[in-house]
C-alpha cells in the first residue's frame, strides 16, 4: 500500500486545478502586499546610483518608503493572523483505540481496501452525519483541544461518526457508509489540496478574529478574499468528494445503496427524539442519558405505525455497530451530554441543576413535572392578570355552582343545563368543602377563556403573560456555559432545535398541561413517554391522542364544550384542586 493512494481518479485532476487556484488567489494577495515595498526598492536604488536627483524625487522616495513599511506590517499583521488564528472544530466524543478496537480495525480495513492513509483517529458527533476533520493546525495543539496523534503535523484526518448510526446500522451498513467518507483521506493527502484547505480555513478563522473591537479591517480583508476563492474553493471539494466516491466504488456498492434508505431513516428518528422526547427533558434542567438507545426504540416504534417501513425490524436480529464499541452505554451517556450542549446549550458536565434521567423514569420524573411546572406558570399568569381564583361554593335554591357568584367571567364557564329542582340536595352537586374551586382548577382556566363571541381577547391576553413570564424566566436562568463566544467548541447552541414558540402554542401548551394534571389527579390517569411524540397522557395504560384538538377549540375559538365533554369521558373534575410543583 502507498499511504497515499493515486490520484488519478475521478475528479482529483479537476480538485487539484481548483486548488492551484485558490493558491493563486493567495499569491495575488501577497504580490500587491509586496508592490509597495518593490516600488520603494526601486526608488532607493535609483537615488542611491544618482538617477533620480533633485527635487521632488527625495520626498516621493520618502513618502512611498513609509507607505511600503505601513503596508507591510499591516500585511504581516494580516498574514499572522491568518496563519495562526484557530479554524472551528466541531465538538466530539473522541473514542480511543481501547475504547472501540472493532471499530478502529474496521476503518483501517477500510483504508487498507481503498488504498488511502488509515484516518489518525476517531470520533463521535451526536448527529447523522459523518465526515473527516483536519487536526493538525498549532492553533489546536496549543489550546489543548486535540492533543493525540491526530494534531501531529502531517497526520491524517480525523474520521467523524454520527452516533445515532452506531446504534441503528448494522455493521456491514455501516461499513457501507463510511467507506466513501475513509477514502477521501486520499485527495486529502495531496500537498495542492491540503495547502489550499488551509488557506481557506485560516481566512474563515481571521474573519472570527476580525470580529473582535478594534480588529474589523482584518475581517473585511478575510472576507474579500474568500469572495475570491468561494468558487474555486466548493468546485474543489466537489472534485475531491467526487474522487473518493470513485474509490469506494469497489467497496461494499451494492449494500451501500440499501444502507443509505437507513441513513434517512435514522436521521428522521434522531430528530423526532430530540425535538419531541429529549427537548421537554433539557428545557426541565434533566438530559436523557441514552439517547442513541432512544432512537433505535423510536425506529422501532416509527416501522411499526408505517407500513412503509415494514422490514425494517427484521434487521434488530444482525449484529448492531455499537457492538464496535467496548462500552456502549457509556459512549451512549457522553454522545447524549454533548447532543444537549450542542442543541439546547446545557452545561458541559452534570450538576444538580443539570442531572441525568433513564427512559424507566422519564415519565415521572420529566412529564409529570413538566406538567405541573406548566400549570404553576398558567396560574400564576392567571393571578397576574387578576383572574378570580374560582366560583363561590354553591348554596341552597342555587341552579349550579357560582349561580350568585361575583365572578361573571368563571361563571360563564358553566354551560347552560336544564332546569333543576327548588330544593335540591346540596350533597347531590356540591363537592367537598375542600374541593370547592379553591387553589389552581381547570375550572378557573375553562371559565376565563371561554369566550361565546370568539373574538379571543382573553386568550390573546393570556398568551401574552405567559410569553413574557417564560421570557423572564429563561432570562433570570442566564445564557449557558460559553453563551458568550462566537465560535468553537464553546458557541453553544450550535444548532437550535425549534424557533421561539408563538404565544398562542403555549398557551395550548399550558392548557394542555393543567388538563393532564387534571386527569391524572382525579381520573387515575398516568404520565407517558411515546418515542415519537414525547409525553403523552396513558388512561388505562392506552394513549390519549384526541386532547389536542379540543385544547386547540378552546383557546382559538373560545369554545370550551369539546374539552368538557372529553373531561366527562373521562371523569375528570374540573373543580378540583390540581397539585402543582
Amino acid at each position: 500500500m502507498s499511504g497515499t493512494g493515486s490520484i488519478m481518479e475521478v475528479g482529483v485532476p479537476s480538485a487539484r486545478s481548483r486548488a492551484l487556484a485558490v493558491l493563486r488567489v493567495r499569491s495575488r494577495a501577497l504580490a500587491l502586499g509586496l508592490v509597495p515595498a518593490a516600488l520603494a526598492v526601486v526608488l532607493v536604488a535609483a537615488r542611491m546610483t544618482g538617477r533620480l536627483a533633485g527635487d521632488p524625487w527625495p520626498v516621493v522616495t520618502l513618502a512611498v518608503c513609509v507607505v511600503a513599511v505601513l503596508v507591510l506590517l499591516v500585511g504581516g499583521i494580516f498574514a499572522a493572523v491568518v496563519l495562526r488564528a484557530g479554524p472551528a472544530v466541531t465538538p466530539t466524543v473522541p473514542l480511543t483505540e481501547a475504547a472501540a478496537p472493532d471499530l478502529y480495525r474496521l476503518v483501517r480495513d477500510l483504508a487498507d481496501r481503498m488504498d488511502v492513509p488509515a484516518p489518525s483517529a476517531i470520533a463521535l458527533t451526536p448527529d447523522c452525519d459523518s465526515w473527516l476533520e483536519d487536526r493538525t493546525h498549532t492553533a489546536h495543539r496549543r489550546g489543548l483541544i486535540s492533543t493525540g496523534p491526530e494534531s501531529e503535523p502531517g497526520a491524517a484526518p480525523v474520521l467523524v461518526i454520527g452516533s445515532p448510526f452506531l446504534w441503528w446500522m448494522r455493521v456491514a451498513e455501516l461499513r457501507a457508509v463510511l467507506a466513501p467518507v475513509v477514502a477521501g483521506t486520499g485527495p486529502s493527502a495531496h500537498p495542492d489540496i491540503a495547502d489550499a484547505r488551509g488557506f481557506v480555513r485560516g481566512l474563515d478563522a481571521a474573519v472570527d478574529v476580525g470580529n473582535r473591537p478594534g480588529l474589523g479591517w482584518i475581517a473585511g480583508s478575510a472576507r474579500l478574499l474568500l469572495r475570491l476563492c468561494r468558487v474555486d474553493a466548493a468546485e474543489m471539494e466537489r472534485g475531491v468528494a467526487a474522487a473518493a466516491s470513485e474509490r469506494a466504488q469497489g467497496v461494499d456498492y451494492g449494500l451501500r445503496i440499501v444502507a443509505q434508505e437507513q441513513v434517512g431513516l435514522a436521521y428522521a428518528g434522531w430528530d423526532r427524539l430530540l425535538t419531541r422526547v429529549a427537548l421537554p427533558a433539557w428545557r426541565m434542567g434533566r438530559w436523557p442519558a441514552h439517547l442513541d438507545a432512544g432512537v433505535v426504540s423510536a425506529l422501532t416504534e416509527l416501522s411499526r405505525r408505517d407500513r412503509l417501513a415494514e422490514g425494517f425490524t427484521s434487521r434488530l436480529g444482525e449484529r448492531p455497530a455499537c457492538d464496535l464499541l467496548e462500552q456502549p452505554g457509556v459512549v451512549d451517556e457522553a454522545a447524549s451530554l454533548l447532543a444537549a450542549r450542542l442543541f439546547h446549550g446545557g452545561p458541559a458536565e452534570p450538576g444538580p441543576d443539570w442531572s441525568p434521567v433513564d427512559w424507566a423514569a422519564y415519565p415521572e420524573e420529566v412529564v409529570d413535572r413538566k406538567w405541573r411546572t406548566e400549570a404553576a406558570r398558567l396560574h400564576t399568569a392567571l393571578d397576574a392578570l387578576a383572574v378570580p381564583a374560582g366560583l363561590p361554593a354553591a348554596s341552597p335554591g342555587s341552579g349550579r355552582p357560582g349561580a350568585g357568584g361575583s365572578s361573571a367571567v368563571a361563571a360563564s364557564a358553566l354551560p347552560p343545563g336544564p332546569t333543576e329542582p327548588a330544593d335540591p340536595d346540596p350533597d347531590s352537586f356540591a363537592p367537598p368543602e375542600a374541593d370547592r374551586f379553591a387553589g389552581p382548577t381547570l375550572e378557573r382556566v375553562l371559565g376565563y377563556l371561554t369566550d361565546p363571541a370568539g373574538e379571543g381577547a382573553a386568550g390573546e391576553a393570556l398568551a401574552g403573560r405567559l410569553t413574557g413570564d417564560l421570557a423572564r424566566e429563561e432570562h433570570a436562568a442566564g445564557p449557558g456555559p460559553g453563551a458568550g463566544k462566537a465560535r468553537g467548541a464553546d458557541a453553544v447552541p450550535l444548532f437550535p432545535l425549534q424557533p421561539p414558540r408563538t404565544g398562542r402554542d403555549l398557551l395550548a401548551d399550558h392548557v394542555t398541561a393543567m388538563v393532564c394534571c387534571a386527569a391524572v389527579d382525579s381520573a387515575g390517569a398516568a404520565p407517558g413517554l411515546d418515542w415519537l411524540d414525547g409525553p403523552v397522557l396513558l388512561v388505562g395504560g392506552e394513549r390519549r391522542a384526541d386532547l389536542a384538538p379540543r385544547v386547540l377549540s378552546l383557546v382559538e375559538d373560545g369554545d370550551p364544550q369539546p374539552l368538557r365533554d372529553w373531561l366527562a369521558d373521562l371523569g375528570v373534575r374540573p373543580e378540583k384542586p390540581v397539585r402543582l410543583v
